[in-house]
């Protein structure tokens, strides 16, 4: 009876301290949380049923055995560090289920609360504090790269997935972060590749990190595309960068490629006096925004007769890459608000831009692709979504280039 009142007001003191904690308005699980302390005596209590159940088991089947002590270990639990007692026999036969001699966790869902951390940029020590603050959980920073690590494996099977054959659209942009290699910080450039399919689906095909951005790089990313399945692209979209119509010629020739509007206005402002802006913008506007391409032709010449003199540079950076940047005006309206710019690979980037706030390098390519990766994989509302007015797209694309359509 004593026994039982003891147990009894054992009970009632952890029910006042969870009530006065609950009071306290401080977060309900984490370091000094009673709720841990009343886990842990579920957990022991129930791993001794186990050894209860096994040792009557065992003096039914006559085995000579019997209790031999106990081994107490930390846990990880989703509500904090917990100590469990685990019960021994003379034999060594007994194997708690609820928690394993070698399990060092109590459930799996800490492993996701870790990897969804680090999908939001938070770098491994700052995981490591939030764990502790939230949960009061205490997990080394190598256990934190084990856990996260798991997912390369999916990242090489995603990177290497194939893909369909016919894309009509596809976006083509890189974005540059600071990564250590041996002993020192450079810029790397992270390739990406961004699409949408004859269905209208948006899609991101890959992601490719090389230590800097060039046309012959492209070369390689495109030639892994073919690898994987691409046969015809209707257009790639892309920056002004030099050499890149070549080869994307070398490896697609059947592809438009349109140049981003929005780039090219930004390289034609590079070198203008700012009371001048505001009218070299509203020139420039005139061009790509014509109904035809031979209005834009008179909306060039036009702005050369207000403008040329002054900033030649302009008037020729325009007609060198007249085909490329005009090239949007072959479709019909639809078609062209989605191609004329790059702009929705740039909202892709903004959401890894999201990761550079908090983090100022990485320790290796590796780690880089690794958030990256969880990074977006945690973010797809953000950019894995059906384009707008899509099934009028695929009619204007039908009537006008039936013979490139495999479907």
């Amino acid at each position: 009876m004593k026994k039982k009142k003891n147990v009894i007001n054992k009970e009632s003191e952890l029910f006042a301290r969870m009530k006065e904690h609950l009071y306290s308005k401080k977060p309900v699980l984490g370091e000094d949380s009673p709720f841990s302390e009343l886990l842990q005596s579920m957990v022991n209590t129930i791993i001794e049923g186990e050894m209860d159940s096994f040792m009557e088991k065992e003096l039914k089947e006559g085995n000579k055995n019997k209790r031999n002590g106990k081994t107490v270990k930390k846990v990880r639990t989703n509500t904090g560090d917990i100590w469990v007692e685990t019960p021994r026999d003379r034999n060594a036969d007994f194997e708690p289920e609820l928690v394993p001699k070698r399990q060092r966790e109590l459930t799996s869902g800490l492993d996701d609360q870790i990897i969804a951390l680090y999908a939001q940029g938070n770098s491994v020590e700052d995981v490591r504090r939030l764990l502790k603050q939230m949960l009061g959980v205490e997990i080394s920073s190598g256990k934190i790269s084990q856990i996260t690590d798991k997912v390369l494996p999916e990242i090489e099977e995603w990177k290497n997935r194939g893909l369909e054959n016919f894309y009509p659209v596809i976006y083509l942009d890189a974005i540059h972060f600071k990564v250590r290699n041996e002993g020192k910080y450079e810029t790397n450039a992270f390739y990406t590749v961004y699409s949408i399919d004859w269905h209208g689906h948006r899609d991101l095909l890959g992601l490719y990190v090389q230590q800097n951005e060039g046309a012959s790089k492209w070369g390689l990313i495109l030639n892994d595309l073919k690898r994987r399945g691409v046969k015809d692209v209707l257009v790639m979209c892309t920056d002004n960068l030099q050499g890149f119509t070549e080869v994307i010629a070398d490896n697609f020739p059947q592809a438009i490629v349109q140049k981003c509007i929005v780039h090219q206005v930004r390289n034609s402002l590079k070198y203008v006096d700012e009371k001048d802006k505001k009218k070299v913008i509203t020139g420039l506007r005139k061009v790509y925004t014509a109904i035809s391409r031979e209005e834009a032709q008179t909306a060039l010449a036009t702005f050369e007769k207000v403008w040329g003199e002054k900033y030649d540079y302009i008037v020729k950076q325009w007609e060198s890459n007249w085909e490329e940047l005009i090239a949007f005006m072959d479709f019909p309206e639809g078609m062209r608000k989605m191609i004329y710019t790059t702009n929705p690979v740039e909202a892709l980037h903004r959401v890894m831009r999201k990761l550079i706030k908090s983090k100022a390098a990485w320790v290796s390519q590796t780690a880089l692709t690794k958030q990256l990766y969880l990074s977006l994989m945690h973010n797809k509302k953000s950019w894995k979504r059906k384009a707008y007015g899509w099934v009028q797209i695929q009619r204007d694309i039908l009537k006008k280039y039936p013979e490139r359509i495999p479907y």
